[in-house]
């Protein structure tokens, strides 16, 4: 079993490898994790992409289901470092952080706290969560409960090290923001303290360094970039797109963003030098940051106003953009990432949700009736799905995670491992 340090060597880590993760900018530098683990929201790079999967010569006609195990309620993602996978989840009126055996399914320890919620009336369909994927960075486990609870806990022993209670009040759709990791920082936007800002803190301690306090939180999860030598921390916020200084959270551009039902979820994602983002009937942008003497800001690259994406995150492959559009009762469809022009699209009422990723030029897209697809993402003028496989019998909404041949499915109150035969 991989030998996991505690949380308490997280600062002293960080300052001794700082630099040396500094060369990979103009990447996104979320938590860095080996190769084959999935340690946060949307796997190493938040896009998405799975970095350890290799393709079987023949696709079988089943996935094996290896285990399954009840694990409680909530939308996060499962993360899988090393040999374990950890789950954040409600049992009760406690929120949970799990830890299980990757390869039996056997839990090895399990934590709670009180988190008694009651959910706003217009978000009552999406349950009581939790909703943020946990964050694994050396050691140390970050979770974000459906109030705004922060907390940290040690991955090997379970125990809760500190945490920051809950805001007065939340976002009106609940709590959906996945914590970030970047240069030593342990980056989200905390909604309801003092001011309700996006906050970097210390990873060890939890003690803060810096605040930025212009706005609310919205739903969709930061990213890191850089972009004009700067690397810059970029978010939706209750109101608009911002980008702050990574390193000091001073707001260096934004631009008002709104949706209908105020319902921004997505996570932007970064093409080229431009940022796609896209909410809830607003159309899909993608955005070019710039600085011209002196002065930071965004023009349009382009806008295609008869498409947008409702709560699926889509994928970069080749030159394309891959999502579910919230049109028609939701379809997939590919726009060509340069211009944003529709390359191509499904048939209507695909599904209301799905969660996709991509590894190489090969599509995976989980559906919200547990219907896992895999496709050829090498013609975005067209979708050749190669196989279909049902994982679940319930709502997945969650983001699988996927690591070699094995893929790690949550349904509303289990976890499952299936494997690629």
């Amino acid at each position: 079993m991989r030998t996991v340090p505690t949380v308490r060597t997280v600062l002293t880590s960080i300052l001794r490898f700082s630099a040396c993760w500094s060369l990979f900018a103009p990447a996104l530098l979320g938590a860095q994790a080996p190769s084959g683990d999935w340690a946060q929201w949307r796997g190493p790079g938040r896009d998405g992409v799975i970095p350890s999967f290799t393709a079987p010569a023949k696709w079988p006609e089943q996935l094996t289901l290896r285990w399954k195990a009840e694990v409680g309620t909530g939308h996060a993602t499962p993360i899988l470092v090393g040999s374990r996978v950890y789950m954040f989840s409600r049992r009760g009126d406690n929120e949970v952080l799990a830890a299980f055996d990757a390869g039996a399914g056997k839990e090895l320890w399990s934590t709670g706290y009180p988190a008694p919620y009651t959910v706003n009336r217009l978000a009552i369909d999406h349950g009581l969560g939790p909703k943020s994927t946990p964050l694994f960075v050396d050691g140390g486990i970050f979770t974000l409960g459906i109030s705004g609870i922060l907390s940290a806990f040690d991955a090997s022993t379970g125990k809760r090290l500190w945490h920051k209670p809950a805001p007065p009040a939340g976002p009106t759709y609940t709590t959906s923001q996945s914590p970030l990791f970047d240069n030593g920082q342990l980056i989200v936007h905390v909604g309801g303290y003092g001011k309700g800002a996006l906050t970097s803190f210390n990873p060890a301690t939890g003690g803060i360094n810096w605040e930025w306090n212009g706005d609310g939180p919205a739903y969709g999860s930061p990213i890191v970039a850089e972009f004009g030598g700067t690397r810059q921390v970029i978010t939706f916020t209750e109101n608009m797109l911002v980008g702050v200084a990574a390193a000091t959270g001073e707001l260096l551009w934004s631009r008002p963003f709104h949706s209908a039902r105020d319902v921004q979820a997505i996570t932007p994602l970064v093409y080229r030098d431009t940022i796609i983002v896209t909410a809830f009937e607003s159309g899909i942008t993608a955005i070019r940051i710039n600085k011209r003497d002196g002065k930071w800001g965004t023009d349009n690259a382009w806008k295609n106003d008869n498409q947008y994406c409702r709560f699926t995150n889509g994928v970069i492959v080749g030159d394309a953009y891959f999502s579910l559009s919230g049109k028609s009762g939701g379809m997939f469809m590919f726009l060509d990432a340069r211009t944003g022009e529709l390359l191509w699209k499904g048939e209507p009422r695909t599904a209301e949700n799905a969660a996709i990723a991509r590894a190489g030029n090969l599509l995976f897209a989980l559906k919200d009736d547990g219907e896992l697809i895999v496709a050829d993402g090498t013609n975005p003028t067209g979708f050749v799905p190669l196989r279909r496989y049902q994982l679940s019998d319930s709502a997945t909404w969650a983001q699988p995670a996927i690591s070699g041949k094995r893929v790690f499915v949550k349904g509303v109150s289990t976890l499952a491992l299936w494997t690629i035969d």
